[in-house]
């Protein structure tokens, strides 16, 4: 599958994946959402880690995780605590903030990534590519100014400003993606694996405190969507890991492109959750995809 083809197959698996999201934690204790996804996943590739070494030769390679080195390990760890934090501010922000609005904050991401592969990677795109990741970016911020219509002000919304900063950490996990699967020859399947499995056991300490009511917190009602969570994130990851590890492949355009899961999100949250000003929104919802096309074009 090409890179871009890959990148808006992930973008539409990341929009069901903040669709539910938002079922998982409304009303919800965040910290128990986030350990019992993740300990979904992390049970997933545990099995096939153990499959693999009981049975070798017989998985896909694509679904092999090779043995790794304590360094490559520690990479891997330093990833799951840089994405830990980053979702906790997230999730905590998207359980108080209508999927419509929340969902284009966390796609400003782009920004911070494009800037960040510019000075560190050296990537060069071309000036129609920066044309679409402009329009796509300034279309996010019209489609989030909506939010004062639903009496979201965003100078004085604490969750506003705790998802922008998990927005900032996970444009640094972006950039750090392309370090450990362009230039340090990780596979995909090795850093969903380990990802997975390191990230399980950050969010255990958390689930401890809240079981113990270490803190004030909320009660915890199981849902269908937290195994889902799971799920459509490990779909949109794999593919999104496979996108990266083309040598083509611009760690900025990646980011952009994913940014099409806004789409899925918006038609969710009209339809599954009703929030409102779809129509106020829509002349942004066009320019995203205006920009994604001229960013393909480029």
């Amino acid at each position: 599958m090409h890179w871009v083809t890959a990148s808006l197959v992930s973008a539409f698996f990341l929009g069901c994946y903040d669709l539910c999201t938002k079922h998982a934690v409304r009303g919800n204790a965040v910290l128990p959402v986030l350990f019992l996804a993740n300990v979904c996943s992390a049970s997933g590739w545990t099995l096939l880690i153990v499959f693999d070494a009981l049975s070798p030769g017989v998985l896909p390679s694509s679904f092999t995780v090779p043995p790794l080195t304590l360094t490559q390990h520690t990479q891997l760890l330093l990833k799951s605590a840089i994405v830990a934090s980053s979702w906790v501010c997230s999730y905590f922000a998207v359980k108080h903030l209508p999927v419509s609005i929340a969902s284009p904050i966390r796609a400003t991401g782009p920004v911070w990534t494009l800037t960040g592969a510019l000075l560190v990677l050296a990537e060069r795109p071309s000036w129609l590519e920066l044309v679409g990741i402009g329009t796509t970016l300034g279309s996010f911020v019209a489609l989030s100014l909506a939010g004062r219509e639903e009496g979201i002000h965003f100078h004085r919304n604490k969750w506003i400003g705790w998802l922008l900063i998990g927005t900032l950490i996970g444009a640094i996990s972006g950039l750090y993606d392309r370090f450990l699967l362009g230039y340090s020859g990780f596979t995909a399947s090795s850093v969903q694996a380990w990802f997975s499995i390191y990230l399980a056991a950050l969010f255990l300490p958390l689930a401890i405190g809240w079981k113990l009511r270490w803190w004030s917190r909320h009660e915890f009602e199981w849902r269908w969507s937290i195994p889902l969570v799971s799920g459509v994130l490990l779909v949109a990851d794999f593919i999104y890991f496979t996108a990266l590890r083309d040598p083509d492949a611009m760690v900025a355009l990646v980011a952009s492109f994913r940014r099409g899961s806004i789409l899925v999100a918006f038609a969710g949250g009209m339809l599954f959750f009703g929030e409102v000003n779809a129509r106020k929104k829509l002349p942004a919802i066009l320019g995203v995809l205006a920009g994604i096309i001229l960013t393909i074009l480029g």
